[in-house]
């Protein structure tokens, strides 16, 4: 082995490698056990399983996506990655809505869970909103703080205090600005209808192709994915394959019986379930996205860290949202949207509303430390007045809170007005070799 062998090797760590690779597959095999067997255990312990081989295979599906831009051409790439990355996701999401179309399609005017409880219509949107309200109030937040820790330890805590995004982002937020203002409407509606689903995923479609005009780039791998990625290219591919299909697959297998867990583990142990499906389900799913973004921004790459975010963010607010609503039509046997039931209406409004801060935020193409901390705070107020706060307040924190996100959206939006045309004009007409260059 030559010096430049043992240094890739030393880099690459292997073995460190294969610890990973052989720990998301173990942790998939008591669930596919499960699915097999007859075995009987308890609603929290099933709960448990089933959601510990749905995070083991988003860390496969995550490390065969990003292996698999080496192989396939830039437009093909994007439109696969944005999918992938929410497959999970939607995994579990879609369960819910499909159970909502069923109990339409049996009653003809109500979405009720069968023997009481939640209904599935609200736990998808529960779902739903809970993992848009995670990504920018944790992800986008914790980046900030990593960041400006690893600034810290190098000396230059100053540099540390602001997070900036190359010119070519424009395009997503732009995007992401257009799906923020059409979200804010959700909230007035009794149902997202079809014709919602046909804005939204116009909108995603819109953005792909836009985004596919993007050059070729060598990606950032990172941890198994680096490793797979220094394979043959015969033995990559295979590997990306195999990759794929075992981690759908446990996907398909798991993700019902993880959404039904969750929904009794909640009636068995007295803990809401909503608040279960809202949170649990979307940190489990979520999980690989943002532990590689953590290590984008303690790499000190924070471009790429926050803008894996922030694309994930528009292809949760497009796609996700807008096949909800689908998935229930086909489901129900006809044209009836998904209805947007009980404390549904705050909780699109709250999302809505911190969407629409995170962009304000994004305008001028940076968030400082103190921005990163206002939306981390306010994530953990309305986090917590849910989870323990009584019941009563939990409607009055949503609405101010989310009052709250507008106000400051308004004022950073004011502050930053002549910076808006230009993101809208990179964002949607500027070429990529324009943005570059003049970067």
């Amino acid at each position: 082995m030559t010096t430049t062998d043992e240094d890739l090797h030393e880099a690459l760590k292997p073995g460190r490698q294969h610890l990973a690779l052989g720990l998301a597959v173990a942790v998939t095999v008591p669930g596919i056990a499960l699915r097999i067997g007859d075995g009987y255990l308890s609603d929290p312990l099933l709960a448990l399983l089933f959601g510990l081989a749905i995070v083991g295979a988003a860390f496969l599906l995550s490390w065969a996506a990003e292996v698999a831009q080496l192989d396939i051409s830039a437009g093909l790439a994007i439109a696969l990655l944005a999918f992938i990355a929410v497959l999970p996701e939607y995994a579990v999401d879609l369960v819910f809505a499909i159970k909502g179309g069923n109990a339409f399609e049996q009653t003809g005017r109500e979405c009720l869970a069968p023997g009481g409880g939640e209904s599935p219509c609200g736990l998808a949107l529960a779902n739903m909103t809970g993992a848009n309200r995670l990504l920018i109030g944790v992800g986008w937040s914790v980046v900030g703080f990593i960041a400006y820790r690893q600034w810290r330890k190098r000396g230059n805590p100053e540099k540390g205090k602001e997070i900036r995004l190359d010119r070519s982002h424009s395009v997503e937020l732009a995007f992401l600005v257009v799906a923020t203002m059409y979200s804010l409407t959700l909230p007035l509606k009794r149902s997202i209808t079809l014709f919602d689903a046909g804005v939204l995923v116009t909108i995603f479609v819109l953005y792909t192709i836009r985004i596919s005009r993007a050059p070729a780039e060598e990606p950032h791998l990172v941890g198994p994915a680096r490793w797979i990625g220094c394979f043959s290219v015969r033995n990559r591919r295979i590997t990306v394959v195999a990759l794929f299909v075992f981690a759908a697959a446990v996907i398909l297998l798991c993700a019902e019986h993880f959404a039904e867990a969750l929904v009794a583990s909640g009636q068995s142990l007295g803990v809401s379930e909503f608040l279960l499906v809202q949170w649990l389900a979307p940190l489990a799913s979520e999980a690989p996205e943002l532990l590689v973004a953590c290590l984008y921004a303690y790499r000190l790459n924070t471009n790429a860290a926050l803008g894996t975010l922030v694309s994930s963010k528009v292809n949760q607010w497009t796609l996700l949202v807008g096949t909800l609503p689908i998935a229930f039509a086909i489901a129900s046997g006809g044209t009836h949207g998904l209805p947007i039931v009980g404390n549904q209406r705050e909780e699109l409004f709250l999302t809505a509303a911190q969407s629409a801060f995170a962009v304000a935020i994004l305008v001028n193409l940076s968030m400082s430390l103190k921005e990163a901390g206002l939306l981390f705070g306010l994530f953990m107020v309305q986090f917590v007045a849910g989870a323990v706060g009584p019941e009563s307040i939990h409607d009055e924190v949503r609405i101010l809170t989310g009052v709250a996100y507008l106000v400051m959206a308004a004022v950073l939006l004011l502050r930053s007005r002549r910076q808006v045309p230009v993101l809208l004009r990179d964002g949607f007409r500027t070429s990529y070799a324009d943005m570059s260059a003049e970067s």
